[in-house]
């Protein structure tokens, strides 16, 4: 077995290199699953998603089948949605509410709680078998909840989810703090997929620097779109929040719903934005209610959750099926009480900007799937650059590299752990 390509973190020499092979090698592509994707804490979903007990929702989490759902009782579970039985998926529909999931294949009936219920031609087993543990639906091996964002991990050891979490955790605290009733995910979900490597996904999610360039007709369209622009500059800063989580926190010109006001929306708005605001600094301090409203944050959770908390909310997360291939998953979240009026700029947001058939994310893959298809000459070429900033003595700005040195140290230092 060849030994995986290393990174060049050279500080002393402001130079910091990802070998390209890492984006097409098949090895690798291997490695990660095996070091990453199969111990980290990987994002499932949203308490909101899930309102009553009966609740259930179907997804796909690192390669495997995944009912997320709440039993009977009201209790949140995650359970291997395999039949124990041949194996065949148990729960077939992508969400909905039921006390019991019966495999299609031969019948078998489980409850809520993963538990086998019904055996259709019980005679022919001996008896006990319904209790048998190895005939009942597999819990996920670790499941945890951070405020109402729920994590899994397929590893049975490894560090908790809030130790795991390390700084990240406080933006997912900030997250939540819009809201004083709780968030939750609206509508449905965003699907598509990019002809590239996932972690260019990664680096794209919160690269400040790819702005300005890959993103003009949106910035020309703000300008030319009377009142939907304020006055707020563009500035900020990239932050290493530990563990390979990373993110930029900065000011922007857009309106944000949460208590950001623009002149598009109108006097009516600016007293409903002001009364909000009025209220979050009495709820959380005027400090970090500042911080909530009037800063934009792309943070990347490592290894493949983004939050993007920008003029809307989105969770998205995406996993690779090949080294050239990557499927992703996104989400809208919003406050409970919001307004009628202003649920409708978050949504027009969501999707005018961050939706597949926005302004940005069409841009952003296009720019992934010219990155891939320039990997084709790796050998010759053989490095990509992400040294920007690097050592900068006033620390990392927004359109700076650091958050994807922070990313790619991580990565670097799972797979030469998982080799050791």
């Amino acid at each position: 077995m060849q030994q995986a390509p290393q990174i060049i973190d050279d500080p002393a020499g402001a130079r910091f290199l990802v070998p390209r092979t890492a984006f097409t090698s098949r090895d690798v592509f291997d490695r990660e699953y095996a070091a990453i994707f199969d111990r980290c804490w990987l994002y499932l979903g949203h308490a909101s998603e899930l309102p009553e007990p009966g609740s259930f929702l179907t997804r796909t989490v690192a390669r495997r089948p995944v009912l997320f759902n709440r039993d009977k009782d009201g209790e949140f579970r995650a359970l291997l949605n395999v039949c124990p039985h041949r194996g065949a998926i148990v729960c077939r529909e992508r969400r909905g509410t039921s006390p019991a999931f019966m495999c299609m294949y031969h019948g078998w009936t489980f409850g809520s709680d993963g538990h086998l219920m019904t055996l259709p031609g019980s005679s022919g087993y001996p008896a006990g078998f319904k209790r048998d543990p190895q005939k009942q639906m597999v819990p996920v091996p670790r499941m945890e909840r951070f405020g109402d964002f729920f994590f899994i991990s397929f590893a049975r050891d490894g560090e908790d989810l809030a130790t795991y979490l390390a700084d990240a955790g406080d933006v997912l605290d900030l997250v939540a703090q819009h809201s004083a009733s709780g968030m939750q995910i609206v509508g449905g979900t965003q699907e598509y997929a990019i002809r590239g490597n996932w972690k260019l996904l990664a680096e794209n999610s919160f690269d400040g620097y790819h702005a300005a360039c890959t993103h003009s007709t949106y910035l020309d369209y703000l300008k030319n779109a009377n009142g939907a622009l304020g006055a707020t500059p563009l500035a900020g800063v990239g932050r290493d929040l530990g563990k390979g989580h990373a993110m930029v926190e900065y000011s922007a010109p857009w309106g944000r719903p949460i208590a950001s006001w623009v002149p598009l929306w109108g006097e009516q708005g600016k007293t409903e934005i002001a009364a909000i605001n009025a209220a979050l600094e009495a709820r959380v301090g005027t400090e970090r209610a500042n911080r909530i409203a009037h800063l934009n944050r792309n943070m990347v959770i490592f290894p493949n959750l983004v939050v993007n908390d920008i003029m809307a909310i989105t969770i998205r997360t995406f996993f690779p099926t090949a080294p050239d291939y990557v499927e992703v998953n996104a989400w809208a979240l919003a406050p409970h009480e919001e307004s009628d009026w202003l649920r409708k700029y978050r949504l027009y947001n969501f999707t005018e900007f961050l939706g597949p058939g926005g302004f940005a994310t069409p841009d952003d893959v296009e720019a992934i799937e010219k990155c891939q298809i320039g990997y084709a000459a790796a050998g010759e070429a053989r490095y990509n650059d992400i040294s920007k900033g690097m050592g900068r003595a006033d620390g990392a700005s927004f359109d700076d590299e650091e958050q994807m040195r922070a990313y790619w140290r991580e990565w670097d230092r799972r797979l030469a752990m998982a080799e050791a």
